[in-house]
């Protein structure tokens, strides 16, 4: 059975890859609905309500059309592709990259998280925090391209260096950011 699936294998691949990236873009705009559905708090009435409820409707919106489903297609994908070769699964890369997912699935669900956290009206994290958190997306997704594209050539300690230098980048650029919204 599995071997008469074996030419589809390209295509599990194409459907990985576009919903990966589908995936990722909820990722992203999510955490930047996060970050005005918190700042929201910041306007007066009746703004501030109305703000809400429509950041409300649309997180919940991107997160069952898009985000959701979109991981499940990427996963369900992926899955087929270790099926179809699973001699894949004793590559080193391999299994650096799987890490990386559950690390970027863990992430996934807290965001899920925080949507029911803020439909609650429950604000934990403030808007410099979720700009933070919403970066650590970012940097899953350049250690799984860089994994999968050096595979095997990849020096590993140059790239856990490499992370972590574009991590430093990224919370120092936050940071600049923050520095200069607040001076607007």
């Amino acid at each position: 059975m599995i071997e008469s699936l074996q030419p589809y294998y390209y295509y599990f691949l194409a459907v990985h890859i576009v919903f990966v990236i589908s995936w990722m873009a909820g990722l992203f705009y999510i955490l930047s609905l996060f970050i005005y559905h918190t700042e929201a708090n910041d306007k007066p009435e009746p703004e501030r309500s109305i703000l809400q409820k429509q950041f409300i409707k649309m997180e919940a919106t991107l997160w069952k059309i898009i985000a959701t489903p979109a991981m499940i297609i990427s996963v369900l994908a992926g899955a087929s592709m270790l099926t179809l070769h699973p001699m894949l699964l004793q590559m080193d890369w391999m299994l650096v990259k799987l890490g990386f997912v559950i690390g970027l699935l863990v992430y996934h669900f807290i965001c899920q998280n925080i949507v029911k956290q803020l439909r609650n009206n429950q604000f934990k994290l403030s808007s410099f925090q979720l700009r933070l958190w919403r970066e650590l997306a970012t940097i899953f997704m350049i250690a799984i391209v860089f994994v999968v594209i050096l595979k095997s050539a990849i020096n590993w300690i140059y790239g856990l260096i490499g992370i972590m230098s574009i991590a430093m980048a990224i919370m120092i650029a936050v940071k600049l950011y923050k520095n200069y919204r607040l001076r607007k």
